[in-house]
């Protein structure tokens, strides 16, 4: 089995890598949905977010109102490390019983957005950092995703620099240009992690 971690910035296209990696055969685990997972209504989770941070965190159907969460945490850096021990303990035993589960020979990616933030890159085989300049990542998220810029930049200042995320890198896709060159690019390295994978 071989261990790939995954990550990148906010807005770098971390996302279409992992699915383009998964249609070439990757067996995925994707932190951000296990983390929306373990805090689901009736999970332990849950209460502890709504123990730490109040009702006002919860929708009018008892779930998580991520958005109002995410306003809080982002704003301050000692509630965004209270939900993150909360969380990353139980996304870690999910995530371990997932890859326990699959075969001998599978390439096992895990798609960790703060794996640079939380040290993770020795957990894995090698790490694949998708990157993209502050730039595009500011561009992507304002014109894709409708955030404000004021957001785009506070959700980016939270995460580790590029620098960072780079220094980390056994593969780096560079994903500055247009999406239509990324599928060769995937198909590389997914080549070069099959190979790893069998030997």
């Amino acid at each position: 089995m071989l261990k790939v971690g995954l990550t990148g910035g906010i807005g770098a296209g971390k996302s279409e890598v992992s699915r383009l990696l998964v249609a070439a055969g990757a067996v995925l685990i994707d932190a951000d949905k296990i983390a929306r997972e373990v805090v689901e209504p009736g999970t332990p989770g849950l209460a502890a977010v709504v123990d730490t941070f109040g009702e006002d965190v919860l929708a009018p159907d008892g779930s998580l109102d991520r958005p109002k969460l995410g306003a809080v945490v982002f704003a301050d850096a000692g509630k965004l490390a209270a939900l993150n021990a909360i969380v990353h303990p139980l996304v870690g035993a999910r995530s371990a019983e997932l890859e326990q589960a699959a075969s001998a020979d599978a390439v096992v990616v895990h798609d960790v957005p703060l794996l640079t933030e939380n040290g993770l890159a020795p957990l894995y085989d090698l790490v694949i950092v998708v990157d993209a300049s502050p730039a595009t990542q500011l561009d992507r998220l304002v014109r894709l995703r409708g955030m404000s810029e004021e957001d785009a930049r506070a959700r980016m200042a939270a995460q580790a620099t590029r620098e960072k995320r780079l220094e980390i890198a056994d593969i780096v896709i560079g994903n500055d240009g247009p999406l239509e060159g990324l599928p060769e690019r995937v198909a590389e390295v997914w080549a070069d992690l099959e190979r790893r994978a069998r030997a």
